[in-house]
């Protein structure tokens, strides 16, 4: 037996109740110092009473969560305040009643669902009882809901559990899979809370097509006349339907969590905005001419009966096709904001999209089509592309291929495994950025995509995170980063944790970067010591990196806070990076004499040489020059005055300038607040005049100034000193080059 169901139009009160983030009480004036102590702070004065008001309880938001999530997704039937209360009934009395947190109910699910939380990230000695102690209900939850809330066919049942911090073991989820109990976290809550807001209630069957991938939905075998035809290889069937009926059966493989959203997602998050476009027109009787495309998972799940045929063969073929849904079972490759746009709308019933479903097609194609689809439509974004590698190139024989598809899929391991300092703290497509969640993908994938690490000649020789196989690869990846990274956070913890809060700056993509690229710079040390790290094992290889990770992470974390500060504003950008690499690399060179990592004894040299000194000195002459060749050769060609700056200079540039001479309060002139890379756009816009005197380095306007580029990137790092990056000996000669060409003593004079 099961009490405290309720159907969900009673609920509408403890909905908002439980929304809430704070909790309520209401209490006499003289009480209010007791409540205080307790935490409670002052809300509300009323005639007679004090109302006070304090956050709940981690434990009680997860359940309130959970509850008003289900709610939201429009089951029928939830538990009431307190949970529902299981209990076996005899003949002569009723059993002991077990609590379950949440039970929610509609015609064809019955959910049972525990909530677990923890005040910060740990481990849980009792999960694994409590996981069994929930499995072993479940006879008797069918059971009870089967006799309280009759239907025929029976309902499908599934246990659930949600996890806030607790973080399981393998052996956690070894048990719920055996025991077939559902593990979310508290990611998957934040999705499905963001997912439910924008599509309302058909969220219900993309979380059922987590919960129950595979099984049947009882009563909604469907036949509809159809074309089945080829491409390629490829068999797909195009038919009509409603979008009332395929809500029900779709799923989308999407970029931003889930229990499946692993190398099954490959899409963006679902947008609001054009959710709420798209509903409008339909509203206004908008068709679509295009084809919604899905792909039908599952053995049998569609069934062609092919008709008599007239006209010539070949080509697509006509019939009926009988489609036998699974939760889930049809995943939609293209179309996604147009078919959910008819979530909860009048129209869903009456409409009808155009589908083109394929069958069993593989992940990887999948995957292929939407990025072959969507690239003309919608530009896919770099960082969505570096997590499909996983998926695109898995496959390829090409080596650059294989690298790719191997660092994709450790990033995405990093970010899964509790253990590693990057858990949960990189951010993938259609996740929302937070102080913690700050690190791109695209930041992690072009440190690791680099040459020694894992691979030290094209083609020929491997480096030391290769490990045979793919996946034992990904596998000696994840290990050895989250090593790495680990002994460096075990040091600096307090201001690794901080992420990009204030005070931070470690744990960001600069910071991480940085950590990554001193990575190899060992890895290059430890190769030129004549190691094969390839030939050692992982635990091995760990092993011989923790000295340097444990003196790397000892210096950063004795960092003051001041140090601290200048560290991070001194790491922006690869100029930054590599300068505090090569801080880094002196520390360990001062604790291992013979630690000479390429580059670090030139970075040395150039430094004591005070090549910055000298390049400081060549490029204010330089600038100098280029500023008033250019003004005076414009003033000469159209005249003193203002004509030369309405008819020289470019309006976005005039407007630049002007903007900065009102800041600051009319000093100086307006040429006075144009910036380097201003001069060369000066010109280019006047090529025909400047040519002659400002061509350097090849001929066209555009390789003809490219040396302004360059002075400019040597600007930036002698006018930014905390970057302490020395300017190189090359660096140093083209800034001579320049100063003779420009005082007429050298090339282009």
């Amino acid at each position: 037996m099961i009490r405290n169901i309720l159907p969900a139009e009673e609920l509408a009160g403890l909905a908002r109740k439980r929304r809430r983030a704070l909790e309520f009480i209401t209490v006499k004036p003289d009480e209010v110092p007791d409540y205080e102590a307790k935490g409670w702070e002052f809300s509300k004065k009323n005639k007679k009473s004090i109302r006070l008001s304090r956050p709940k309880a981690k434990a009680t938001l997860l359940e309130d969560r959970v509850w008003s999530l289900l709610y939201s997704m429009g089951f029928t039937h939830l538990s009431g305040s307190g949970g529902a209360q299981l209990s076996v009934k005899s003949k002569d009395a009723e059993g002991p009643a077990n609590q379950i947190d949440v039970v929610a109910i509609d015609e064809e699910v019955a959910l049972s669902i525990e909530c677990k939380s923890a005040l910060t990230p740990r481990r849980r000695s009792q999960l694994q009882q409590e996981i069994e102690h929930l499995s072993s209900a479940r006879l008797r939850f069918i059971n009870a809901i089967q006799s309280g809330f009759p239907v025929d066919p029976k309902r499908t049942t599934a246990q659930v559990m949600f996890l806030w911090d607790v973080l399981p073991s393998e052996r956690d989820r070894n048990t719920a899979q055996n025991q077939d109990v559902v593990l979310f976290d508290a990611d998957d809550l934040d999705y499905y809370e963001a997912l439910v807001s924008h599509l309302g209630p058909a969220t219900k069957y993309q979380f059922l097509a987590e919960l129950l991938a595979g099984r049947r939905i009882r009563g909604l075998e469907i036949r509809v006349p159809a074309l089945k035809a080829s491409m390629g290889k490829l068999i797909y069937y195009m038919f009509a339907i409603s979008p009332e009926y395929l809500l029900k059966i779709s799923c989308v493989a999407r970029r931003a969590g889930g229990q499946r959203a692993d190398l099954g997602a490959y899409q963006r998050m679902i947008e609001k905005r054009r959710l709420k476009q798209i509903a409008h027109y339909i509203s206004h009787l908008g068709i679509f001419p295009t084809n919604i495309v899905i792909n039908l998972e599952g053995d049998k799940t569609a069934q062609f009966d092919l008709r008599e045929q007239e006209g010539s063969p070949g080509g697509a073929k006509y019939g009926t096709l009988c489609l036998r849904p699974t939760y889930g079972g049809a995943w939609v490759i293209d179309g996604q904001h147009r078919l959910y746009a008819y979530s909860g709308h009048e129209r869903a019933a009456t409409s009808y999209l155009n589908v083109i479903a394929f069958e069993g097609l593989p992940i990887q194609k999948q995957a292929q089509l939407f990025v072959d689809i969507n690239h003309e439509q919608k530009s896919v974004k770099r960082s969505l592309l570096e997590e499909l590698f996983a998926i695109l190139k898995w496959g390829e024989i090409d080596e650059v291929e294989r690298v790719r598809a191997i660092i994709s899929r450790a990033i995405a391991g990093l970010s899964q495994n509790p253990e590693s300092p990057l858990y949960k703290r990189v951010l993938f497509a259609g996740q929302k950025r937070t102080e913690t969640r700050c690190i791109t993908i695209n930041s992690v994938f072009s440190a690791l995509n680099k040459a020694g690490m894992f691979v030290l000649k094209r083609n020929v020789e491997y480096g030391p995170l290769w490990d045979g196989q793919r996946e034992k690869t990904v596998e000696r990846t994840v290990a050895v980063l989250t090593a790495w990274l680990g002994f460096i956070r075990c040091h600096a913890a307090d201001w690794w944790d901080l992420g990009a809060a204030e005070g931070g700056g470690l744990a960001m993509n600069d910071g991480v970067a940085m950590c990554i690229a001193l990575l190899r710079s060992v890895f290059q040390h430890l190769e030129s010591k004549g190691y094969r790290l390839t030939r050692l094992s992982t635990d091995e290889l760990v092993s011989e990196l923790q000295p340097f990770g444990d003196e790397v992470g000892r210096f950063l974390g004795n960092l003051s806070t001041r140090e601290r500060k200048d560290f991070r504003d001194g790491l922006r950008g690869i100029q930054g990076q590599t300068a505090r690499r090569r801080e880094c690399e002196e520390v360990l060179q001062a604790q291992f004499p013979d630690f000479d990592p390429p580059g670090l004894a030139e970075y040395q040299a150039l430094r004591k040489a005070q090549t910055n000194t000298q390049a400081y000195e060549l490029i204010r002459r330089i600038e100098l020059k280029l500023k008033n060749t250019i003004i005076a050769s414009l003033q000469e060609h159209h005249g003193s005055g203002d004509v030369w700056w309405y008819e020289g200079v470019p309006g976005d540039i005039r407007t630049k300038a002007s903007t900065r001479l009102e800041q600051e309060k009319g000093k100086g002139e307006r040429q006075d607040h144009l910036d380097l890379l201003d001069y060369r756009a000066i010109a280019r816009h006047n090529w025909q005049l400047f040519r002659p005197i400002l061509e350097f380095g090849g001929k066209g306007k555009e390789k003809g100034t490219a040396w302004i580029a360059k002075l400019n990137e040597v600007r930036k790092i002698v006018m930014h000193p905390s970057k302490s990056l020395p300017v190189t000996w090359d660096q140093l000669e083209e800034l001579r080059q320049c100063e003779r060409m420009l005082f007429g003593t050298g090339p282009g004079s």
